[in-house]
């Protein structure tokens, strides 16, 4: 299909993930059909806390292998992962501006227990897209494509890769002030900040 976007599906994605969401013009497809890397964003968010770059990481069970399809890769619960990343996002972002006001919603995700990865990634991303106030239409891949005709963000964001954006202006973080300006955090990061003006910076 001209013009489509094909998106991995990751855990409370980038800023960028989201600049570019808002700024494509065309139809999204968000790939399930993928085998699952390791060390990416799909089971991984970064955030700001008192120390700078933190990891919040959803485990994953053994055997998640790279033949694995993303569809089909189950979240482990071995130890509390839910608590701690509760617990971290409430240390590092109750002084926000606009914590309370998504607080609760957010939290409830960490109080169910979905089997699958792509199941949580993909109810929390319809949220933020709500919060946002993005109208986002898009649909689930049927099958693995190799890159079309359209754009391929599959492998461009990535931990260990540059943004294929340009960097985002800077906004006020709440540790800003100790180790300056980090970019493209999970969009947490932004939302918790500038609560209903994220839409219009994503839009930039």
């Amino acid at each position: 299909m001209q013009n489509t976007a094909i998106f991995p599906l990751f855990y409370l994605p980038s800023v960028d993930y989201f600049r570019l969401l808002a700024n494509h013009d065309g139809a999204v497809v968000l790939e399930q059909h993928e085998h699952f890397p390791k060390q990416t964003y799909r089971n991984r968010a970064s955030i700001y806390s008192p120390n700078g770059r933190l990891d919040l990481t959803v485990p994953v069970v053994k055997g998640s292998k790279v033949h694995t399809k993303v569809k089909d890769v189950k979240i482990s619960y071995d130890f509390d992962w839910r608590r701690l990343q509760r617990l971290s996002l409430e240390s590092c972002y109750r002084n926000s501006a606009y914590f309370e006001y998504y607080e609760d919603e957010l939290m409830t995700f960490f109080d169910k227990k979905p089997v699958f990865l792509f199941d949580l990634n993909l109810e929390l991303t319809t949220w933020l897209l709500r919060k946002l106030k993005l109208d986002v239409p898009f649909s689930l891949s049927a099958a693995y494509e190799h890159a079309n005709d359209g754009q391929d963000f599959r492998s461009s964001i990535h931990p260990k890769k540059e943004s294929p954006l340009a960097p985002g202006e800077s906004y006020y973080q709440v540790f800003g002030e100790r180790h300056g300006f980090i970019p493209n955090l999970s969009i947490i990061d932004l939302l918790f900040s500038k609560g209903p003006q994220s839409k219009a910076y994503l839009g930039r």
